[in-house]
Formats: C-alpha cells, sequence, structure tokens
C-alpha cells in the first residue's frame, strides 16, 4: 500500500506542491507546510464532503464527517468521527510473491551461538524472578558500568531485567504465564550469552521455576542467586559480583563469524506517529521488511490497537484462513479489553499523534501497517511467544511502545526498527533499536536521537525505495556491530516492561 507521493492543486486555495494526494480516489490530502489554519501533516480536503460520509485516505475510509466540509478546509477531530461500519474480511485472497534481488546474498557478522540461532550483541543479563529482587540485581549491573569492562572488548554490556511483579499473581493465571514466557524468552535469546537468576526466596515465581525447562543454548552461561539464602542483599550483590566476574572471560572469548542475512529476526515498531508516518518511515520500512522476507529472513509487526480498522488488509495476506482468524480472535479479545476498562480502541490515537495530523485509530492503523510491507502474513503470535516462522508474522502486543517492544525481543527479535514522527526516545537492550524519523523537521530537531531521517521522502529528495535500501543496509550494519543512537546514549534497560495482566492477590 505504498502511496503515490503526488503534489496536487486540486483543493481551492491549496496552492501547488503545498499539499500530497496518496490515491487519485482519496478525499483528503496531507499538507508538506502549514498553510492558514491547517498545519504540515495535516488533511485538506479536495472535494466538498456531506455529514456522514466516509472520508477516504490510502483508499480506505478513516472516518466520517460529522458535518459538511468544503473543499479546502482543515479535516480532523472538529469535523471527522470514527467510522463504525463492519469491514469485510476476506482470508488468503491477496498473494505477493516477493524474489530476492539477483547477485551474492547479504551477510552480516553475528555471534552464532552452539545451538545454531545467531544473535547481533554480546550481553550478560541479570533475570530477576521477583520485583523484590530488582533492586539487588541493579546494584550487581552497577558493578559493571563505565571502564571495567574496557578490557573486554567483546562483551557490550551487562543489563538487569527488572520488573514489577512476579509475587501475588495466581501462578496458573494468564499474567503470571506471560510474564515467565517474557522473562524466558529474554533469557533464551541469542543476544545473551550469559544469565545470572536473582530471586527473592518466597515468590510465587521462584527461581527455580524459570530455570526449569529454559531452552539455552549449551555455550549459555548460567547462575542463580536467591538473597533468602545467600544472606540478604549486601551478601547477593557481593556473590552476584564474583559470579559475573567469572562469565567475563569465556564470554569475551565469543566472537562474531559472517552469518547469511536470513538468520535476522526483525521487530517492526513505532512510537510518536504523525500525519507523515504512513508516508514516509512505515512504507519504507516496509519495503526494507520485504526485502528481508525475500531472503529467506524473518520480520514481525506488532501493536494490535494500532492494526484495528486494518486489519482487513493482513486477513487478506494471511497464508491461510486460520492464520487470518487468528488475528481476528486477537482483534476481538482487545475490544473486550478496552472496553471492561471503560475506554475502546479509538482511544488511541494520544494526543500527540492528533497533534502531528492523526485524527482516528484508523487513521493511524493504515499508516501503521505499511511497515509490514506486502509479503504473505505467515504466523500470529501471542504475546512473547517464540518467533519460530520465516517471513512475515504479527505478534500481538499492547501499542505502548517499550511493553510492546519487550514482547517482540522476549520472542526473539535480534534487531528492533522504530519509526518515530514526534520524537520517541526509546532505546531496547539487548537488541539494537534503529530509530527512523518520518519528517526532517523532527531528525533537525533531535538528529543526535535519530538514526535515519525518512522525511527526504516528502521533501523530495528520496524515493520510498531508496529509503528503504538506505534502511536494509542499516539493518545489516548494525546487526554487525554498528552502535545506533540509543546504544550510545545506553538505552534500553529501564525499557524493559513486561505486559502485566492477571489478578494479584
Amino acid at each position: 500500500m505504498s502511496p503515490e507521493l503526488t503534489p496536487t492543486d486540486l483543493a481551492p486555495g491549496v496552492p501547488a506542491g503545498a499539499a500530497l494526494l496518496l490515491l487519485p480516489s482519496d478525499d483528503v490530502a496531507v499538507t508538506i507546510r502549514d498553510l492558514p489554519g491547517i498545519p504540515r501533516g495535516h488533511k485538506v480536503a479536495m472535494r466538498s464532503i456531506t455529514t456522514g460520509t466516509q472520508v477516504r485516505k490510502y483508499g480506505q475510509s478513516i472516518g466520517v464527517a460529522t458535518r459538511d466540509i468544503v473543499a479546502g478546509e482543515h479535516v480532523h477531530s472538529h469535523n471527522l468521527g470514527m467510522d463504525l461500519a463492519e469491514r469485510e474480511h476476506e482470508f488468503a485472497t491477496v498473494h505477493h510473491e516477493l524474489t530476492a534481488p539477483a547477485g551474492p546474498r547479504p551477510t552480516f557478522q553475528g555471534y552464532r551461538r552452539a545451538n545454531g540461532r545467531v544473535g547481533t550483541r554480546n550481553y550478560i543479563g541479570i533475570l530477576t524472578s521477583v520485583n523484590c529482587s530488582a533492586s539487588t540485581a541493579k546494584m550487581i549491573a552497577d558493578q559493571f558500568r563505565g571502564p571495567v569492562l574496557d578490557e573486554f572488548d567483546d562483551i557490550d554490556g551487562v543489563m538487569a531485567l527488572t520488573h514489577s511483579s512476579g509475587c501475588g499473581l495466581v501462578p496458573v493465571s494468564e499474567g503470571a504465564r506471560m510474564l515467565v514466557r517474557t522473562l524466558k524468552g529474554y533469557a533464551e535469546h541469542p543476544n545473551f550469552a550469559g544469565i545470572l537468576v536473582v530471586g527473592l526466596g518466597c515468590e510465587m515465581i521462584a527461581v527455580g521455576s524459570l530455570i526449569d525447562g529454559l531452552d539455552l543454548s549449551p555455550d549459555t552461561v548460567l547462575e542463580h542467586l536467591t538473597i533468602q539464602e545467600s544472606g540478604g542483599i549486601r551478601a547477593t550483590v557481593r556473590q552476584g559480583v564474583a559470579a559475573i566476574r567469572g562469565m567475563l572471560p569465556e564470554i569475551n572469548s565469543r566472537r562474531r563469524e559472517t552469518c547469511d542475512v536470513g538468520e535476522l529476526v526483525l521487530g517492526l515498531n513505532c512510537g510518536g506517529s504523525d500525519g507523515y508516518s504512513g508516508i514516509t518511515a512505515n512504507p519504507a520500512l516496509g519495503f526494507a521488511s520485504d526485502l528481508l522476507v525475500s531472503y529467506g529472513g524473518a520480520s514481525v509487526l506488532a501493536e494490535t490497537p494500532e492494526v484495528f480498522g486494518a486489519e482487513h488488509l493482513l486477513t487478506r495476506r494471511a497464508v491461510t484462513e486460520e492464520v487470518g482468524r487468528k488475528l481476528l480472535r486477537r482483534i476481538d479479545w482487545w475490544q473486550k479489553y478496552a472496553a471492561d476498562g471503560g475506554g475502546s480502541l479509538d482511544n488511541n490515537p494520544s494526543p500527540g499523534n492528533k497533534a502531528g495530523g492523526l485524527t482516528t485509530i484508523l487513521e493511524k492503523s493504515l499508516g501503521a501497517v505499511a511497515k509490514g510491507g506486502q509479503a504473505d502474513l505467515v504466523e500470529v503470535y501471542e504475546y512473547a511467544e517464540p518467533i519460530t516462522a520465516k517471513g512475515f508474522s504479527f505478534m500481538d502486543t499492547p501499542g505502548y511502545d517499550p511493553v510492546s517492544v519487550t514482547g517482540l525481543i522476549a520472542g526473539g527479535a535480534t534487531v528492533v526498527c522504530f519509526t518515530t514522527g514526534r520524537g520517541s526516545v526509546l532505546g531496547a537492550k539487548p537488541t539494537p533499536s534503529i530509530k527512523l524519523a518520518t519528517n526532517s523537521e523532527l531528525f533537525a530537531r533531535q538528529a543526535e536521537d535519530i538514526d535515519i531521517n525518512c522525511g527526504r521522502i516528502v521533501d523530495g529528495s528520496a524515493t520510498i525505495e531508496e529509503v528503504g535500501r538506505e534502511i536494509f543496509a542499516e539493518i545489516l550494519a548494525v546487526a554487525s556491530g554498528k552502535v545506533t543512537v540509543s546504544e550510545d546514549l545506553d538505552l534500553g534497560q529501564d525499557e524493559f516492561i513486561p505486559w502485566q495482566l492477571g489478578t494479584v492477590t
């Protein structure tokens, strides 16, 4: 669904080149500079629209007019509301044959683990079974900040994986199972070469329950401690520091080697979206995603509330009806979940999204799914489930960025690409996160926080394909060890936030 970036002067009072008409059938165009009463990135009516009529962008309904709209008028929350009409869902009716480009297959320099999985980083993780051990884990990790690791060039760092749960949960509840799945997913992640599990000793989710059944690579170094058995916090910190120091020489001996591009698992996410997200960064990332899939890699879209209203475009691409219905079941779950909380899925977009030009969740979702390119949908995963299928998949996560990315990494994402139009500052250890700006103004304002400026697409200095190829090249470079801006700022430890569900007693 890549848009046609067509400068237009069809609407009265809209100067030539001041707005982009994405498809000829659209009722609105997107402004590329401020107009009287219409900020850049917002919508301008291309024709008169009567009350109750669907308003189309990307060739799809983004809402209904809540009053008569005249051509050339600003279209936003004051005159555009949610379209509650039922959407028709087709299954496995659209198939895109993605063919890898001719020539040598791309490679990257990764860490091949003994179980065959390939990591892009070489971290040591301190996994906490319960919030009661969070402070202790951070104290241990803090001992390895600064120059202490300078002599260990092939270790990317020591990070504490802390959270606010682990006790008071019903062990067989959905929430407890999801937390355990997330924690085990991180422990098994190929970007970790060593794991220290730290617990209190009396929690519901005990250290033993995390270690039992772990599918660790044979070369992953594993240690565990409980505060109560170790003699308290200070004693546990001393023992934990000693355990990690003992790991350092072995883990530092691991070396990068040439790996096929098909070994990568790419997580697709966005945050702080704006009116340009669906026409610059997201479709450019979609091009890169398709390129990875064509080479046999895995790419995973997420954020279920932010595909609501565009899910019919994904079900058409499902390889089977069952895959498509798995997505619809998650959408149904979310509608009930939102209603039980006194809201609806149209409570999203956020105030920042709306300031950037997005009006309804339908508009936001139609732009968000562009991150998934055109590839067939091969699987739908629940939160933090292991990503096992090659090709393009979907994972059920919230739209809240750190929770969503935590689920993707728990599933096995080894690189994350994150698009933003407002300036989200997310980082994601142990997986590197590549930040993509949707507009050049953001890139100029926060240049130290962004890896690639996709706003050049609107500026007219680059095409979607050109930027998509640049993103793909950056994915390979980062997978090979290039430091992202988020990594340079040491972001990512505090953004480990598992999704919390279930009764706490």
